[in-house]
């Protein structure tokens, strides 16, 4: 048996692919769109790492997603430097809903609301600021 993908529907493809490539820094592998189904398949992986894909499920005459993120769970991914990807992604304007106060773990959330799972690799960073001192916001 082999872990093939998680799959994840989203609202604004756009959007969706703003955040996971752009700000959280995954890479399109490849897109699969159905005319006949009317929906578009997208399957993202961190850089040199196709082992582990997240599939962006865009159904293009809409999805009622509701606030399902918490029964979904989270992905989580290892990056080399915490604070500077929580920084990209503040700067981008995506909320920190966990900092990384202890440096070694953050969350956010995507556009659907998926919790997003920060982890340092090899170890914590020694604490720093603002992420020391930085409050939990919402939901993770």
């Amino acid at each position: 048996m082999k872990y093939l993908h998680t799959m994840v529907r989203v609202k604004d493809i756009d959007a969706s692919l703003a955040f996971y490539c752009d700000y959280l820094g995954l890479e399109e592998l490849r897109r699969n769109e159905s005319e006949q189904g009317r929906f578009t398949l997208v399957f993202l992986a961190a850089p040199g790492d196709s082992s582990a894909q997240v599939e962006l499920t865009y159904n293009w005459d809409g999805d009622d997603l509701g606030e399902g993120s918490r029964n979904f769970g989270h992905l989580a991914y290892a990056v080399d430097d915490i604070y500077a990807t929580c920084q990209r992604l503040m700067d981008a304007g995506v909320t920190i809903n966990r900092p990384p106060r202890d440096g070694y773990m953050a969350f956010v959330r995507s556009p659907d609301n998926i919790s997003i799972e920060i982890l340092q690799a090899g170890g914590p960073k020694p604490p720093q600021e603002p992420w020391a001192s930085m409050a939990n916001t919402g939901e993770w």
